[in-house]
């Protein structure tokens, strides 16, 4: 049997980091792990090939070789789904589809020959059986949420690593909260499954075999979800393994704000080499908060939350939404003035929007507020619903946020603030020097320091950083460069 794997192109968005990447000669930021992961499932004697449309073209002769194409996506991607659905159909190539796209909306695919939805190891088992047997049915679902010692090391063979500027695994599904605009839960359930520790070191192993050192993003939607087997079994595992291979990987991933309470957690975290965590922030509005039933944000100083997590060595990137019912005008002011004092360089602000999935759709649709046009994007100034508050004044609003904080002098000043809380630990390890990273900032002293309009403020922060920081001088740069992206993201945008 010969299986084509194909990953849908993303749009540029905030996190596609297309802009950032052309200065480190990188493709994409990272590889599909989901495809990577069905491969290992399929059976060995198969003959597998895999196109990331994020890193490479697809040819009618790529599709004339394969019996099947397997595809799976997520909503942001579903243009280019829609083209490659039609190629395979002219061409009468057999499609087999799954992954969050697929599973939230099955009926509206019905020119894919095969869906199989949720998690691939309940389902695919069943698919396969009945492909060898030829009778398969169009769709395979199921509500089982599988135990993750099912889940193969993802099939790295397939890809480029010289195409991406990190890798990824994961950890762990599911996630203990239930926020009403978040679908994680729907999809995996709010009880975390962990994999087994030795299954964690086999993936990270994998990766050395194959050469990869820098970073790897670990893309639990809660890395901390059970922190007791965090702390007692996986963190101090992680900690031996880094250390006996002198420090090969950084490590990032997502994690709920009570990390900040967990002193312990956090210097296990620092220890095992995780330099970075994204927070669901929201907003710092304790209304909208409890709207959205995001209750483990209540009653906490947010700030200084972010700033005790940056005090133990992690950057902070988070995630602010505007547009809950309960909010006001003057959130946009409250949002700017938040992020600028938290030094949250990475900020992503995005208008509310309904998943399908959600408890936030399911309580619009009954209210009949629901519209037609989820993009999956909530940085692309469009809503899937009827807001409370006067649409133009809210995307007017919206626009005034990200504007204000990624214009070059704010936003430089936002470098400069984290840098005054961050206390990074010192790795014994030796840097990982590589050629993109001297042309990334011999591209960025002439992009930035001479062709940008802020170029000023580039130069401020590199003299100040050279001088009174000069260890953050990598990260100084690394910032204005995604500041550049972010930019270029935002401008132009209706």
């Amino acid at each position: 049997m010969r299986v084509l794997m194909v990953y849908p192109k993303y749009p540029d968005t905030f996190w596609s980091f297309k802009y950032a990447l052309r200065f480190v000669g990188k493709r994409a930021a990272y590889p599909p792990l989901g495809l990577l992961t069905v491969a290992a499932l399929l059976p060995a004697a198969w003959d597998k090939r895999l196109i990331d449309l994020n890193v490479a073209r697809l040819t009618d002769a790529d599709l004339r070789w394969a019996d099947y194409v397997f595809l799976s996506a997520m909503e942001i991607q579903r243009g280019s789904v829609k083209e490659v659905l039609a190629r395979c159909r002219s061409l009468g190539v057999k499609t087999v589809a799954g992954g969050p796209l697929f599973t939230a909306e099955p009926e509206t695919f019905a020119e894919v020959d095969y869906l199989v939805l949720n998690e691939a190891e309940a389902t695919l088992p069943a698919f396969l059986a009945d492909l060898e047997k030829g009778c398969g049915r169009h769709i395979y679902a199921t509500g089982a949420r599988p135990d993750l010692s099912l889940t193969p090391v993802p099939a790295w063979e397939l890809i480029d690593f010289r195409d991406y500027a990190s890798m990824s695994i994961q950890f762990s599904r599911g996630c203990p909260y239930d926020c009403e605009f978040c679908n994680v839960t729907s999809l995996f359930g709010r009880k975390p499954r962990l994999k087994q520790k030795e299954q964690l070191l086999r993936e990270l192993d994998a990766l050395y075999h194959y050469g990869w050192r820098g970073s790897v993003f670990i893309v639990d939607d809660n890395f901390i979800g059970n922190k007791a087997r965090m702390k007692g079994e996986i963190l101090p595992a992680l900690i031996m393994w880094m250390e006996s291979r002198r420090h090969p990987f950084t490590f990032i991933t997502e994690t709920s704000i009570n990390l900040a309470d967990d002193e312990e957690l956090l210097d296990l975290m620092r220890k095992a080499g995780f330099v970075h965590v994204f927070v669901g922030i929201e907003t710092p509005s304790e209304e909208s908060l409890k709207e959205c039933k995001k209750f483990h944000n209540l009653h906490r100083d947010l700030l200084a939350a972010v700033r005790k997590i940056q005090n133990h060595g992690l950057q902070v990137s988070a995630g602010f939404i505007v547009g809950f019912d309960s909010d006001t005008p003057s959130i946009f002011e409250r949002q700017i003035n938040f992020i600028q004092k938290s030094g949250i360089v990475t900020a992503m602000v995005g208008l509310l929007n309904a998943p399908r999935g959600t408890r936030l759709f399911e309580r619009l649709k009954q209210e009949k507020r629901l519209l037609q046009n989820f993009s999956g994007n909530n940085t692309d100034y469009s809503l899937n619903f009827i807001p409370k508050m006067n649409p133009q004044v809210l995307l007017d609003g919206y626009r005034r946020i990200v504007t204000t904080i990624y214009a070059p002098e704010p936003y430089y000043q936002r470098i400069w603030e984290f840098f005054r809380e961050f206390r990074p630990a010192r790795r014994a390890g030796i840097r990982h020097l590589r050629l993109c990273y001297l042309t990334a900032l011999f591209k960025a002293m002439f992009y930035l320091g001479v062709l940008d309009k802020g170029r000023k403020h580039y130069w401020q922060l590199l003299i100040k950083t050279l001088f009174r920081r000069p260890r953050f001088l990598p990260e100084a740069i690394t910032f204005a460069i995604y500041g550049f992206h972010f930019r270029r993201v935002y401008s132009g945008r209706s």
